[in-house]
């Protein structure tokens, strides 16, 4: 698989793991599963509900976690779950 292909679109489970929102990535499907997390792709809004959902470069997501409102753009899907800094490149926040 090339590089350009990989990074082109992740799970919504494994991205949210990469992306360190969560330890595990059972978390995160559990997480998804629940419902819990609003997409906008294109200015078309819905909820991800599936963890084989797939999220790609400049989706809005929202979700609450731990007492906080979320709100961030993809910016790109890893590779692979890497260091903090490497998973604070994944995604920009969004100023409401």
């Amino acid at each position: 698989m090339s590089d350009a292909a990989s990074n082109d679109a992740a799970r919504a489970d494994v991205w949210l793991w990469r992306a360190r929102f969560f330890k595990t990535r059972s978390l995160a499907a559990k997480f998804v599963d629940e419902g819990r997390i609003r997409l906008t792709r294109a200015g078309a809004e819905s909820r991800v509900d599936k963890p084989s959902r797939t999220l790609k470069p400049g989706d809005v997501l929202v979700f609450g976690l731990a007492g906080r409102l979320i709100a961030i753009r993809v910016l790109d899907c890893g590779e692979r779950r890497g260091p903090a800094t490497e998973a604070r490149g994944l995604y920009e926040t969004v100023e409401g």
